[in-house]
């Protein structure tokens, strides 16, 4: 395969990632939603999808979105794995702090060779998701998830466990290290108030804090095994809820 830019690289990255909130693999993503997630102007998508279109990375509609091709995907999600992978060594073997990876992979997965990309998988042990609780593609471009849902979405009383962080800005997750959110801990709502637009939320023993619902729509979690015990009778759900 001839040598691919680092633009080409970020935009069909970015379109891969937007289109899982556009409703699932098969849904377009629209050029104003690229635009906002790249920082640029909407002209200037525009152009580049005619580029993307031309080498057979899209397919571009106007007014119909912007869906990968079978080819863009498989170089979105080789991006996807290095960015990953570099997240992940940076991490556990650099030893730099999880909410700051994000914007050091982002200049370092560009220039990974794949002999290097595999000899930092095989030293972390092929592992299947990076800091974040973003699932890693395997070399095959396959990715396994399991059933999850937004935090927001959880009824009071219900044990969860967090997965992931769909936000990746520093600011972010430093909020969510603060409040004890982040992959692999223990979260719980206490009651929801969706006049306010706001949440309470425990994490393990913390004492339980208000998080906005549009923060909790980020934070993916999943049913905690072997806990179902009924919500507390002191716990009162709040009108509308």
């Amino acid at each position: 395969m001839a040598p691919v830019s680092l633009t080409v690289e970020n935009y069909l990255k970015e379109i891969l990632l937007l289109r899982t909130g556009a409703g699932g693999p098969g849904r377009p993503v629209t050029t104003g939603r690229i635009a906002l997630a790249l920082g640029v102007a909407p002209a200037t998508v525009t152009a580049m999808l005619k580029t993307l279109e031309e080498a057979g990375l899209v397919r571009h509609r106007p007014y119909g979105g912007v869906q990968l091709t079978r080819a863009g995907e498989r170089l979105a999600l080789r991006v996807q794995r290095r960015h990953r992978v570099v997240e992940l060594f940076l991490v556990r073997v650099l030893g730099m702090s999880w909410t700051e990876v994000h914007e050091e992979a982002e200049a370092l997965e560009h220039a990974v060779s794949e002999k290097v990309l595999e000899r930092m998988d095989r030293i972390l042990g092929r592992p299947t998701a990076d800091p974040h609780g973003d699932p890693i593609p395997g070399p095959d471009g396959r990715v396994r998830e399991a059933p999850v849902r937004s935090l927001a979405s959880v009824p009071p009383g219900e044990p969860h466990t967090v997965v992931r962080l769909l936000e990746q800005s520093r600011g972010f997750l430093e909020l969510a290290e603060r409040l004890g959110l982040r992959p692999g801990a223990p979260v719980e709502v206490r009651e929801r108030d969706e006049a306010g637009r706001v949440i309470l939320v425990a994490s393990g023993d913390r004492r339980p804090v208000p998080v906005a619902l549009e923060a909790a729509e980020r934070i993916v979690v999943r049913p905690r095994r072997g806990s179902s015990r009924p919500r507390s009778p002191g716990v009162k759900r709040r009108r509308g809820s």
